[in-house]
């Protein structure tokens, strides 16, 4: 019995030493090219080791409301230890689709888009308001909303096929059956739904055309008190180029909107004002010998007052505060505990300040600030609340074939994609924080 339980001593042993030799290794990162081919079928993705971040009810949530905006938005949720070099780039790369990819590593949050579906600018502003939201589904909620909200382009056709939705042949065919037995009654409701929206943008454009045409109207009479003259004496290189930018601009404008055939195409014309307004504010720096202004969003109550000369906080009635970028009379007045001089536009309502009188006017403003500042100015008032809805865009007729979401493989710019994560390279990467940049 003593022999036996030696022998049985030692098998114990021999086991507790062989263990550490035999034990699985740790999980190894999971494949870019399994992300990839993942998210090619479905627009959320979120690694086995990271499951704890995202359930799988919520990920199929955030899957559906990008699917329903048929934009090409792609989130991965990865665990903390997943390597981050140039990891938008090789996502992107393996992906090989145009879009905005989005992912959530562990605790830290970042974003980087191909320029024709959404700008850098954008895209870091859109990071830098929901970078320190929790928990990761609501951080995850809120950048989808707004993204879909600011981003061009298409879903890619994957998502739409049987394979990326995990449909059945089976269950396509008696889907068919059923449709085509419907066909009529579906022909006529699309048919009315389609001319129900076309009465809803002209409608909306013809409201935007008044509005509009105050502006170039207003651009106009600013042009005339310049009198400035190319060959008046002091006149430089210099002056000449902004005056003729500020011409250029004024031109396009006026073009833009008699060429206008719906609402989103109102946003090229009022960026051309934009851009002609800062031309103006050189042009009158350079002539007062003054130091050239930096470039500034527009006055946010009412872009006709120029470039702003700083931001100022401001809360709307029944709003929260926020910081808006302001021209040198209204930041006077808001000092002194006045009401600054506000753009009030017609809607339903009667005259209202233009971020409570309706949807038509988000191209409108969004032409003056750009797609990534707007929805922060605008968080709780009418226009803000609405262009959240994934909707929004679509219903106002906006340009979708910006070529997101097609196939485009490894040809793309790899400054959209660099850094990230604390990586350097790109735009928004580099520095400090957890993801570098200036942002």
């Amino acid at each position: 019995m003593k022999v036996k339980a030696a022998i049985l001593l030692g098998l114990a042993l021999a086991v507790l030493i062989l263990l550490p030799a035999t034990a699985p290794p740790a999980r190894s990162a999971t494949s870019l090219t399994t992300i990839a081919e993942a998210l090619r079928e479905n627009p959320v993705y979120v690694d086995p080791a990271a499951r704890d971040q995202l359930s799988e009810q919520d990920a199929r949530t955030l899957a559906d409301r990008i699917e329903d905006a048929g934009k090409p938005l792609f989130v991965a949720v990865l665990p903390a230890g997943y390597p981050t070099t140039a990891l938008f780039q090789n996502l992107r790369t393996a992906t090989g689709v145009t879009g905005l990819y989005a992912i959530r590593l562990g605790t830290r949050f970042d974003a980087r888009a191909d320029s024709a579906v959404l700008p850098r600018t954008a895209v870091a502003n859109l990071v830098q308001s929901v970078r320190t939201t929790t928990p990761t589904s609501t951080q995850l909620t809120d950048f989808t909303t707004r993204a879909l909200t600011n981003m061009n382009g298409k879903a890619p056709a994957a998502w739409g096929s049987p394979d990326g939705n995990g449909v059945s042949t089976a269950a396509l065919i008696t889907t068919g059956g059923v449709l085509a037995a419907a066909g009529g009654g579906a022909y006529v409701l699309v048919r009315r739904t389609r001319r129900r929206r076309a009465q809803e943008q002209e409608a909306a454009l013809a409201r935007l055309r008044v509005v509009v045409d105050e502006d170039i109207t207003a651009f106009g009479e600013e042009l005339d008190r310049l009198d400035f003259h190319p060959a008046e004496q002091g006149a430089d290189d210099a002056m000449r180029a902004d005056y003729e930018r500020a011409l250029d601009a004024y031109d396009t404008a006026k073009s833009a909107m008699a060429a206008a055939a719906r609402p989103d195409d109102v946003r090229g014309v009022t960026q051309a004002l934009e851009d002609g307004r800062f031309s103006l504010a050189q042009l009158a720096a350079r002539r007062e010998g003054r130091p050239l202004p930096e470039r500034r969003p527009p006055c946010f109550f009412d872009p006709r007052h120029g470039p702003s000369v700083s931001d100022a906080p401001w809360t709307p009635p029944g709003g929260s505060p926020r910081e808006v970028p302001v021209c040198a009379a209204d930041r006077t007045r808001l000092a002194d505990g006045r009401d600054p001089v506000i753009r009030e536009v017609d809607s339903d309502y009667g005259r209202r300040p233009y971020w409570e009188a309706g949807p038509a006017y988000g191209p409108w403003a969004g032409g003056y600030f750009g797609g990534g500042l707007l929805p922060g100015l605008l968080v709780g008032t009418m226009l803000g609340s609405l262009m959240t809805t994934p909707s929004y865009a679509s219903d106002l007729g906006a340009q979708q074939d910006y070529g997101g979401g097609d196939l485009s493989g490894a040809d793309f710019d790899p400054g959209d994609f660099g850094g990230g994560f604390g990586d350097s390279g790109g735009d928004l990467g580099g520095g400090g924080g957890d993801f570098g940049g200036d942002f």
